[in-house]
């Protein structure tokens, strides 16, 4: 039973009915532990006397907590209903609820709850429409998925272009591509406007059966009508090659682009950038970077980590120096994440003087350096034989409230000793004592 300690008093939870935020969410917490778990639920939350918190929110929380537990979730909601008069529920729940009975493939159960939804005159939701239609495509179920776009009216819910792109979706997981095409043309004769998600959810479906022509002729004839998609077309089909895993026929796409002079969207090029990297052809992907910076594109900030990460990765430190003091020109100040590759790979060079330097411009141009790049810089110094430098930036992290790792204080006086630095070590170790209390 919840309780209000009088040190909370000031910081009751309104939703709560006046108890403590703790207390209310550690009841929260404990009620979908019962719904998710116990075999005799109801009979458990019955001996828990909550009746004075039971309302929409406490009954949301716990619907979202259980929202992989389909027919429990049901039994809790009908629980609240019937065992608690003065709740009454909202479309948030009953919204919730269907999500969570789709998600667990509980058909029969949610098309019960949307009938009662219906008895009262309660509206779904376009969102929680298309979030259904997709869950009916992600199991194959399309007739299911296709009856439901067609029942909408009895719902009183329109067939706008999200529950389109929704059923678009289905069949494609279902590989009716033939069938998806003639909902497009059926959307655009009802006057709908094909969006974004419109293209790229067909593009990608195509890509990955790997149709590319049918893709590309279905953007070209969509052009034709007038329909221009948000994102050029080669973009969308670089994007689906990528999603489809075609990271060749990518790349041979980008090329062909950058022949023609064209310059791809900085979030395909991001993408793609990504997925070249993680190949680990990291070569190309420093040439076609500056490849598309000479035709004009403009990096953002997940441009500029990319490259800066396949550049210092590829020891071409130069390079990613050149792109980092590009970011600084755009205006960007440099954050430890960014900073820290290039470091790491002058260190692996052995360039530990122009490490220290370039570390030392960061701290006055950048970010404050974070824990991660010392103990990186700290490890990096140690394996290189700079002791005196690891120890100096071991106090420098304790200066900055930076608690260092204890195998960080080991590494560090274990070397001075080596090299018979031991006054230095002795601090060193003094300092760990005093910082661990020991």
């Amino acid at each position: 039973m919840i309780s209000v300690s009088k040190d909370n008093e000031d910081n009751t939870f309104r939703g709560g009915g006046g108890v403590s935020k703790d207390d209310y969410f550690a009841t929260v917490h404990h009620i979908s532990n019962v719904v998710r778990r116990d075999i005799y639920m109801e009979r458990t939350l019955n001996k828990m006397c909550i009746s004075r918190i039971v309302n929409s929110e406490l009954v949301y929380r716990v619907l979202r907590n259980c929202c992989h537990n389909g027919s429990e979730s049901f039994r809790f909601f009908n629980w609240a209903r019937t065992q608690h008069p003065q709740y009454d529920p909202t479309t948030l729940e009953f919204e919730e609820l269907l999500k969570t009975l789709a998600q667990t493939r509980c058909w029969e159960t949610m098309w019960k709850v949307a009938q009662q939804m219906k008895t009262q005159e309660i509206p779904i939701s376009p969102s929680v429409v298309s979030f259904i239609i997709e869950q009916y495509g992600k199991h194959g179920l399309i007739d299911q998925a296709v009856e439901l776009f067609n029942r909408l009216k009895n719902f009183n819910c329109p067939q706008t272009t999200e529950i389109y792109n929704s059923l678009l979706y289905a069949l494609c997981e279902v590989k009716n591509f033939q069938g998806a095409y003639a909902l497009i043309r059926r959307m655009v004769r009802k006057g709908g406007v094909p969006d974004k998600k419109t293209y790229s959810v067909l593009v990608n479906g195509w890509c990955s059966a790997g149709k590319l022509k049918e893709a590309q002729e279905f953007l070209e004839e969509m052009s034709q009508k007038g329909f221009n998609p948000p994102v050029r077309g080669r973009d969308l089909l670089i994007d689906g090659l990528l999603n489809a895993g075609y990271i060749e026929s990518a790349k041979g796409l980008v090329r062909k682009m950058t022949k023609e002079g064209f310059v791809p969207h900085v979030a395909t090029f991001n993408s793609l950038a990504e997925a070249v990297c993680k190949s680990g052809e990291l070569e190309f992907c420093i040439d076609i970077y500056h490849a598309i910076c000479r035709l004009g594109l403009c990096p953002d900030i997940d441009t500029y980590k990319i490259m800066i990460m396949a550049a210092s990765k590829a020891d071409k430190v130069d390079d990613a120096i050149v792109i980092l003091h590009r970011s600084i020109e755009d205006g960007h100040k440099p954050f430890p994440s960014l900073y820290a590759p290039i470091l790491k790979c002058l260190c692996r060079r052995g360039q530990f003087d122009d490490a220290y330097s370039f570390f030392s411009d960061m701290k006055v141009k950048g970010h404050p350096p974070n824990r991660p790049v010392y103990t990186m810089l700290i490890k990096m110094s140690v394996r290189g034989g700079r002791f005196v430098e690891a120890g100096n930036y071991l106090v420098e992290m304790t200066e900055l409230n930076l608690s260092p790792l204890s195998r960080n204080f080991d590494m560090v006086t274990d070397g001075l000793k080596t090299c018979g630095k031991h006054d230095l070590a002795k601090k060193i170790e003094q300092l760990e004592i005093s910082l661990r209390g020991i």
